[in-house]
Formats: C-alpha cells, structure tokens, sequence
C-alpha cells in the first residue's frame, strides 16, 4: 500500500479548508490563466534592499525573510506574481493603492465590496492582524498574525515583491 498519495490528497484538503472554498469559479475554467504565471525577471537581493529603502519606516527596516516566511501562511490562498492566478483569495500583485474588492475576476464577499478603501500599509497591518475583527462579514478565513513585527515585515515583502513604488 503506497501512502505518498493518501498523504498528499490529505494535505491539499487540509489547506482547501483552513482558505474555505473557492470563490473563483473562472479559475476552474479551460479559458482560465495557469495556476502559475511566467516568472517575472528575479531581483538581486542588492536590489530588493534598495527598494526597501525606500520605502518609509517601519518597512524600510524591516526583515525581508521574515516576511517571506510569514507569507508561506498566505501562499495557499493568494498569488503575487503579475498575472498570477487567482486562487482561494485574489492574486495580490499590484494591491497597494487599489480599491478593496478591486479585482473583476475575483468574487469578494459582500463586506469587503462595501468596505471602500484603498489599500495601503495602514489598512493591510489592520487586516492581517485579525481579518475577521477588522471586517466583519468577509469570508477570509485566517486567524492572522498576533505580532506587529510580524505585520511589518510580511507588508513589506509584499510591498517588494508585488511592484509597490514609495512615493
């Protein structure tokens, strides 16, 4: 009896039900993008500092790793990359400065569609903090994370990683 794929299955329905279920259905479609969107040219780590320079405090200090480690928590609901799939949340390349509930292929509860802001450093550290708390009503379902620290750097690896520019 091979156990690799009982496994495997067990862990993908473990991951489908900590994110809830599906809200894109175009996803499932044949017309819809890959899971995986080409690969965007890789930055240096030099460049990746440089960017986070920029950028204001605290997020100009902050711990890019870290950030990158805390995004595995998300990487089972969202992608980051231009073009990315949407997946159980929405991909979340460019969000800094779009309206919540932004994305056309993308069915967002009704609470965030009501919620209309832009999202910026501020409202995102708010929402992963506690995203049930903060919206009530949204159908994100991660308990989020109890350190700013944390907060703070998983925003700024975002910040790098999905194109944002400091004004």
């Amino acid at each position: 009896m091979r156990l690799g794929p009982i496994l495997a299955a067990a862990a993908v329905a473990t991951l489908a039900a900590a994110c809830g279920k599906p809200q894109d259905s175009a996803s499932s479609s044949p017309d819809a993008p890959a899971a995986t969107a080409p690969a965007a040219p890789e930055l240096s780590d030099a460049d990746k500092q440089a960017i986070l320079a920029s950028y204001p405090a605290p997020y100009n200090t902050a711990d890019l790793a870290n950030g990158k480690s805390k995004f595995a928590l998300c990487q089972s609901c969202h992608t980051i990359a231009p073009g990315g799939a949407n997946m159980t949340g929405p991909n979340l390349h460019g969000i800094f400065g779009k309206k919540s509930a932004s994305n056309p292929d993308f069915k967002y509860s009704d609470a965030l569609k009501n919620a209309g802001w832009v999202w910026d450093a501020s409202h995102l550290d708010q929402w992963l903090e506690k995203p049930m708390t903060y919206l009530p009503g949204t159908k994100m379902s991660f308990a989020g994370l109890k350190e700013a620290k944390d907060r703070a750097d998983l925003i700024a690896y975002l910040m790098v990683e999905t194109g944002h520019k400091a004004k």
